[in-house]
């Protein structure tokens, strides 16, 4: 399946060390339909990373990931449900293709890289949670740095402006203060209201405009292109250009520039490089396709090879990235394919026994079909009656074309190449394609989906077979 959703608030909050295997499943049903023996095979294996938490350091060390091999054609669900299972967990999450380590040329990009891409990742998710932390402070600062722009603090008085009268000294700044005070409140007050978005004001804007470049070494290109940019700033001096824009803009600039200065990078690092040793999760996909022991011959990268270069990461070893050194044995790796050629037996026998977990995914039925389209959190029915709500369309789908869709659907994976749930997103826009048209003329309509409409859509198409293949 590919159908994807934010995760909701209800969901984050969920204690995730008192789920149980079975209460996994449960949140994953809710997205994935069904594929037990795959929900209950990642269940168990988040279950004992949180296990694992509550060991002695000493042991803990020990203990490795039970990394898993999912087998199923594409279209099935493999990768919704590792995806589902690192939102749920909060883990950092990265899914990267097997294959494309086995491509002429990409020795500049080598399989090291998905391990620097996780702590990028990481990095991000921990940045956003912090922000969210810091969002009202720096809201506030912001404010004062603008207000201090429109309305410039006054001169410290000096001290002749005193003067004296009867033996009483009176201060001649307190009047003017208590007035620019007022004044300053009134400014914050229409701020606040937006009476001031459409002035303009002017600001230092940090300037980012520094030459870029690559070099080319055996850490791989992207390692040292993020060291030397990392220079730049030092070498040139962070240089400030006065540039005029609206009150609304130069506060969302102000509130950017505060955030950065309330986020502590160091912890960020710190906390993201944590998360990725204890609770990365790597989705390695099409590993059927480096499925091989043969020799390489000619230009292409040889299977065996990319198998031995991933073999040290999965196994777990030590990754230099542009953030320290990031240890790789308690990362858990899910690996999926779909082994209609090659068998999990083919691949090198190191690279099997660091995937002790096999689970095999069923092919989808009609069935199944008919509960991808109305049963999951984000299913497609709910998707395209939001979007034509946006219009003020109201759309509903009956039974019988719900069952005539998921007929069509299951009809041509038969017929030309089975893609599983994927071909229901084909389907449905071709179903609605004449109303996704016509919809902004259709304001205040209550439009029924039936049988007899899906019929009409999509009937010539799925007669012509040569036709069929190129749109369906």
């Amino acid at each position: 399946m590919a159908i994807y959703l934010p995760s909701t608030a209800e969901e984050e909050q969920l204690a995730l060390d008192e789920l149980t295997p079975r209460e996994i499943v449960v949140e994953l049903d809710k997205h994935v339909i069904g594929q037990k023996d795959a929900k209950r095979a990642v269940a168990i294996a988040l279950r004992n990373r949180m296990r694992r938490q509550k060991l002695s350091p000493e042991l803990a060390e020990e203990i490795i990931p039970k990394n898993i091999i999912m087998i199923g054609p594409t279209g099935v669900g493999k990768t919704e449900i590792a995806r589902r299972l690192a939102k749920l967990a909060n883990s950092p999450f990265l899914k990267v293709e097997a294959s494309k380590f086995t491509e002429v040329g990409y020795v500049g990009r080598d399989v090291e890289s998905m391990v620097r891409d996780l702590v990028e990742i990481a990095i991000d998710n921990v940045r956003e949670e912090k922000l969210e932390d810091v969002a009202d402070k720096a809201e506030l600062n912001a404010e004062e740095r603008l207000l201090d722009i429109l309305l410039p603090p006054s001169p410290a008085p000096r001290p002749e402006a005193t003067s004296s009268a009867g033996g009483v000294v009176i201060d001649g700044s307190t009047a003017l203060t208590e007035s620019s005070s007022r004044t300053r409140e009134k400014l914050r007050q229409q701020l606040r209201e937006g009476k001031l978005d459409d002035r303009t004001v002017e600001i230092d804007v940090r300037e980012r405009n520094f030459p870029s470049f690559e070099i080319l070494t055996n850490q791989g290109v992207e390692e040292m292109d993020v060291n030397i940019k990392d220079m730049l700033p030092n070498i040139f001096g962070q240089r400030t250009k006065k540039r005029k824009m609206k009150v609304n803009e130069a506060f969302e600039y102000l509130i950017q520039e505060e955030e950065q200065r309330l986020i502590d990078m160091d912890q960020v690092t710190r906390m993201a490089i944590d998360r990725v040793e204890n609770s990365g999760i790597v989705f390695l996909d099409e590993i059927d396709k480096i499925a091989g022991r043969e020799g390489g011959h000619g230009p292409d990268v040889s299977r065996e090879g990319v198998q031995r270069d991933i073999l040290p990461i999965v196994e777990g070893t030590t990754v230099n990235t542009r953030y320290g050194m990031v240890r790789t044995d308690h990362i858990l790796f899910i690996a999926a394919g779909a082994f209609h050629v090659s068998k999990p037996s083919d691949l090198i026998p190191e690279l099997q026994g660091r995937f002790p977990i096999r689970v095999e995914l069923q092919s989808l039925t009609m069935e199944d079909f008919v509960r991808i389209l109305t049963e999951p959190k984000s299913s497609l029915v709910k998707q395209y009656t939001a979007l034509l709500d946006t219009e003020g369309v109201k759309l509903d789908f009956t039974k019988e074309a719900l069952d005539e869709i998921a007929h069509f659907a299951f009809r041509v994976n038969e017929s030309t190449e089975n893609i599983g749930a994927r071909r229901l997103h084909t389907i449905m826009e071709r179903v609605l394609d004449e109303l996704s048209f016509e919809a902004p003329e259709k304001k205040g309509e209550h439009v029924t989906i039936d049988a007899e409409y899906v019929r009409k859509m999509l009937t010539d198409i799925v007669k012509d077979q040569d036709l069929s293949r190129y749109i369906l």
